[in-house]
């Protein structure tokens, strides 16, 4: 399992260290601002905190490059290719009009607000993540926990 903190990990002042245990427990990692490649070799992940929509760079090693990252927007800032990126921050918008899209959207976001899409970086998923803000409710929106087979 790995994760990228986002912006209410840094504003609830989320124990880190705690929660990087917790994913090195499960053979992953907690990744704020590094890379690191899968044991088995196949993999370089990267991860970029919130506060920076630059990461750390690929390793010259070539590997499939996923990058991690919590503001879909940044996709358009990436100075490199990679395989996968994914995203979060959106929520999907919590409440979805048909035909019309999400009625709010964060900052950071632009037109990536849910789901996949083709990017000059490389393709883009954005997941509406399980939670909510900053008020309880989600319309035509199901919260999702996303699973790639890679």
């Amino acid at each position: 399992m790995y994760g990228v903190p986002g912006n209410h990990d840094f504003w609830s002042k989320a124990p880190f260290d705690a929660i990087a245990k917790s994913f090195a427990a499960s053979g992953g990692a907690w990744l704020t601002d590094r890379q690191l490649v899968t044991q088995d070799g196949q993999f370089s992940i990267l991860g970029a905190a919130w506060l920076s929509p630059k990461g750390p760079t690929q390793s010259a090693v070539r590997h499939q490059n996923i990058f991690l990252m919590h503001y879909p927007a940044w996709v358009e800032k990436l100075p490199e290719r990679y395989d996968l990126i994914l995203a979060g921050h959106s929520h999907g918008g919590q409440v979805r009009l048909p035909f019309y899209g999400p009625l709010f959207i964060p900052f950071g976001v632009a037109r990536y607000d849910l789901g996949l899409f083709q990017t000059p970086a490389g393709p883009l998923y954005v997941n509406p993540g399980l939670g909510w803000y900053p008020v309880p409710i989600r319309f035509n929106c199901r919260p999702e926990l996303t699973v790639f087979e890679i």
